[in-house]
């Protein structure tokens, strides 16, 4: 009597523990027998990826390769050609720090596919300097110190590349405006905009 009585369950409900015990069993091996439940399904697996070739026009250079339809231009420029002037940031088109021009427009590099840059023209931080010779915004930036750690730099450059390429003579609000979407988080941002209006002068000069 003793026994039996240790084996009801405190509920009240009838159910031993030893019985409890083995209904967890058989439901441990109904989960692993169910195809998704306790184990990854195989069904729905996708084949192999169809690569695109296309080309890419690179700082006046052009480029055969073929790429994956998801490879971001991001990852393209900087593991497939080795420009690494464009900086992996966020990735998700928060940040700024991998923008480049694409057709003189500043855009996010992470956020466009390689198949769509094809057949326009990309210019990156590598392609502003003529041989050893610093661009113009690139020597402003020097001039007013206006980096610090210098990750988010390159992005910077190029937005306001970008600006001076549609805007020779910009205001400070359109300065600003123009970089808004370039983050920078060591709070530069007072040299930025110096170095920007710097960077017009010597463009004219």
């Amino acid at each position: 009597m003793g026994k039996k009585k240790d084996e009801k369950s405190s509920s009240g409900t009838g159910v031993t523990r030893r019985g409890f015990l083995q209904l967890i069993g058989v439901g441990a091996v109904a989960s692993s027998a169910t195809p998704g439940l306790g184990a990854e399904s195989t069904t729905g697996v996708t084949g192999p990826v169809e690569m695109a070739k296309i080309k890419l026009l690179v700082n006046g250079r052009s480029h055969r390769l073929t790429v994956e339809p998801r490879w971001s231009l991001l990852f393209v420029l900087r593991e497939k050609l080795g420009l690494t002037g464009t900086k992996v940031g966020c990735e998700r088109g928060e940040c700024g720090a991998c923008t480049v021009l694409i057709d003189h427009q500043p855009l996010y590099a992470c956020m466009t596919l390689a198949v769509e840059a094809a057949g326009k023209e990309i210019i990156t931080l590598e392609g502003l300097m003529r041989g050893e010779e610093l661009g113009p915004v690139q020597q402003a930036f020097l001039e007013h110190d206006a980096f610090q750690c210098g990750y988010c730099t390159p992005g910077q450059i190029m937005a306001i590349e970008g600006l001076l390429r549609s805007n020779p003579n910009p205001s400070l609000q359109e300065i600003r405006s123009a970089v808004s979407g370039n983050l920078c988080r060591c709070g530069a941002y007072a040299h930025i905009f110096k170095a920007a209006r710097r960077a017009a002068e010597l463009r004219k000069g």
